[in-house]
């Protein structure tokens, strides 16, 4: 059986469960909240990617969020899952924006057996920028099968999901896990922030000196595949309050109608 992303694009009824999926989160469950209204957050974007496309969320700190695993051959291939309120930002530079990671301890930890500390990393900016791609690629080669992991790296992806908050819409996004040479870019320091460019656009943002979090700001025209843009179903008559509510109830009936006496 060919896995979505990994061999093939999503069908149209896998994104629909997504979208199913991601919606019951307005119930009061989600992790955001925004003008009062209940929306998913990024770990419940996770969650959902595993439910619709019968994968295992890891639920941590690990490598790739959502794992797919292959019947054939019980390779696991790896989901990065981002998720950012910048859909029409996409929109007007025509770039999507992915948090890569915000491990500052090991970034420094790293660039400390270059020679390079807080005090000098801006006078060799190029060196930090390949030190710092490199990591993740060795973060990447770590859990590769072909180095005795789980993770068929080729056939995984960064998935990412832009939105604005003002429209409620979705768009999906799917990037290969590699990342450009970093040899091959420009890199500068500008206040906080290294900058890694090509002749025309920024690419990747260090913040080294506050929070150490390195974004990734790849073409929307480099995509592997994207979605239609999308909306969240809107939920049943809410009219009695947050469906949470009436999900427990539903749940739990008899044990809800008791708490509800002893209120």
């Amino acid at each position: 059986m060919s896995l979505a992303f990994a061999d093939r694009s999503p069908t149209k009824g896998e994104l629909e469960k997504l979208r199913l999926i991601l919606s019951t989160y307005q119930d009061g469950t989600g992790m955001l909240n925004t003008a009062g209204r209940n929306l998913p957050g990024w770990r419940d974007f996770e969650r959902a990617v595993a439910l619709a496309f019968g994968g295992e969320a890891q639920e941590s700190k690990a490598i790739f969020d959502v794992l797919l695993t292959d019947p054939a051959t019980g390779i696991k291939t790896g989901i990065s899952c981002k998720m950012r309120n910048t859909l029409r930002e996409m929109r007007r530079t025509g770039q999507a924006k992915i948090e890569v990671s915000n491990s500052a301890g090991y970034f420094w930890a790293r660039l400390k057996q270059q020679g390079l500390n807080e005090q000098n990393y801006h006078t060799r900016p190029a060196e930090v920028g390949d030190a710092i791609i490199r990591l993740i690629g060795e973060w990447h080669d770590s859990v590769s099968y072909i180095r005795g992991g789980a993770v068929d790296v080729q056939r995984s992806c960064h998935l990412a999901l832009q939105w604005d908050h003002r429209t409620g819409e979705y768009q999906l996004l799917q990037f290969s896990p590699q990342f450009p040479n970093a040899r091959g870019l420009t890199w500068e320091v500008t206040g906080k922030r290294l900058v890694g460019r090509t002749a025309s656009i920024k690419l990747f943002e260090w913040y080294g000196s506050s929070g150490g979090q390195l974004k990734y700001y790849p073409q929307v025209s480099d995509a592997v595949w994207h979605s239609d843009v999308f909306r969240l179903e809107p939920l049943p008559d809410a009219s009695s309050g947050y469906e949470l509510i009436r999900k427990t109830a539903g749940l739990f009936p008899q044990l809800w109608e008791e708490a509800c006496r002893e209120a």
